[in-house]
């Protein structure tokens, strides 16, 4: 279940990686923007049309998810699985609407929907009946349709039989997720800051997408979108609650983790440690993406971590008991800061209490790895760095990710190479095989065993790429 629930978190960063460009042309395409440049007759008339080709990525954010859960489960990634969760959602969503008006009233029907959750199932039910039906042989008569073929033919039927009692029952499942939002929602600040504790102590295992997920994009209804995110950029007055406590942490309290990881250093470490913590610090500031600097620390021992989702607890409560209100398409760095500027309240706040919150941070990181004696970046023993190569992965070759093939314990231990947004994810026959320090001195930023068979490298942004390097690779030997 586990191994399940983190593939659909990866999945869903598919989609969601679609929703930078979207809030950039949703934001610019809005009324304030426009009217700031009524100047310029030209932009006053075509940026109505970026409103519109941004707000259709948000309008059908449950289908997008049907799409990237179904891929993402699906052994291959192939486009067949996309294609069934699309199916699986439209089949979903017309044959619930079709009993909810046979057996309701037209007000209480029209507040029925499936949404997000809907696309997570239609996602789940595309990306198992590929896997089950992609292999499937039909008579010569039937053969046109068999193998990937037959996958959107069962997703369809399977989806036909679950919408019904889906139907059934999601009226109450409807009623009891508002029932949870309102119980949030009633707790106030303290609800927000257990959402931020929660939302950081689940990293490791990569599950905090899925958490994310039920906040941002179910909690609450506006204008008949759902979602605290989704409400922010539909200018619902009370959205934001569940994300402008991050600002804070990814601006200021990242890169205050890594100036402590720095000055933390041995002396003659310092100026080794340096590029790379002000790349990945850079990064967490601009840009909202932290698990590569999170993965510097959070293994090393369970106090940072409980510090880590502390410290994030309680700047989503300072910032919420403050009055203070923003959102962001993708995560909560400098560009959506800035991008989405107009549309926060009380937005300079944030900056105040960030320098706060990073001092915070700095001070308790310093302090709790020099008195717990923890080998940060730049603090290993000697033998540490027994493994020293000139290969890095920015080269982008052969060479590195062969590397990468040798110390996962070659080919014939690896079954299966996927990757999130950040790391490695492999199925492997023996992950005792695989070797922690030579796949850092070729950029790994850590190893995560979950079990016998699954692990996790932290890699990086670019980790897109070693994946397919390593595909590639793999394939090419194997002919």
């Amino acid at each position: 279940m586990l191994k399940f629930l983190q593939r659909i978190g990866k999945s869903l960063m598919l989609p969601i990686a679609c929703l930078p460009i979207a809030g950039i042309m949703l934001r610019i395409g809005q009324p304030d923007v426009i009217n700031a440049l009524s100047f310029i007759p030209f932009l006053k008339t075509i940026l109505p049309f970026f409103a519109s080709a941004g707000g259709a990525l948000f309008d059908n954010l449950p289908l997008l998810f049907a799409i990237g859960v179904s891929v993402g489960l699906s052994d291959d990634q192939n486009g067949a699985a996309g294609l069934a969760g699309v199916i699986t959602y439209l089949t979903l969503t017309n044959v619930t609407k079709q009993y909810w008006s046979m057996n309701y009233t037209p007000e209480v029907a029209a507040t029925l929907k499936i949404s997000f959750l809907g696309g997570i199932l239609a996602g789940v039910i595309g990306g198992l009946s590929y896997n089950k039906f992609r292999g499937v042989k039909l008579p010569d008569s039937l053969a046109f349709f068999g193998g990937r073929r037959f996958v959107p033919i069962m997703a369809g039927l399977i989806a036909f039989i679950v919408a019904i009692p889906l139907g059934m029952i999601w009226p109450s499942i409807q009623n009891a997720l508002s029932g949870a939002s309102a119980g949030i929602a009633g707790m106030g600040a303290i609800g927000v800051a257990l959402f931020g504790i929660f939302n950081r102590l689940l990293i490791p295992i990569g599950l905090h997408h899925v958490l994310n997920s039920f906040f941002w994009f179910q909690l609450g209804e506006f204008n008949g979108v759902t979602g605290d995110l989704s409400r922010f950029f539909q200018g619902d007055p009370n959205a934001g609650h569940f994300m402008a406590g991050f600002f804070p942490v990814m601006m200021f309290g990242m890169p205050a983790i890594a100036l402590a990881i720095y000055f933390a250093a041995k002396k003659e470490k310092k100026k080794e440690v340096a590029g790379m913590l002000i790349s990945i610090a850079l990064t967490a500031f601009l840009t909202g993406v932290t698990e590569p600097l999170e993965f510097l620390f959070i293994f090393l021992s369970p106090f940072l971590l409980v510090a880590h989702a502390l410290l994030t607890g309680l700047s989503c409560f300072i910032v919420d008991t403050m009055g203070v209100l923003h959102g962001f398409t993708f995560s909560a760095g400098f560009i959506d800061y800035a991008l989405n500027f107009n549309l926060a309240t009380k937005p300079l706040l944030i900056l105040i209490i960030g320098l706060i919150i990073g001092a915070l941070y700095f001070v308790i990181f310093l302090t709790l790895i020099k008195k717990l004696n923890l080998p940060t970046p730049g603090r290993e023993e000697d033998d540490d760095d027994e493994f020293t190569e000139n290969e890095s992965l920015n080269s982008g070759n052969d060479n590195v990710y062969a590397k990468y093939i040798e110390y996962l314990g070659g080919k014939e231990n690896i079954l299966k190479v996927d990757n999130c947004a950040t790391r490695l994810r492999l199925e492997v026959k023996d992950s005792a095989l695989v070797e922690d320090k030579k796949l850092k001195s070729v950029g790994a930023r850590g190893v995560v065993r979950l079990d016998k068979s699954s692990v996790q490298v932290i890699v990086g942004t670019n980790v897109e790429f070693v994946a397919d390097g390593i595909k590639d690779l793999m394939r090419n030997k194997q002919k």
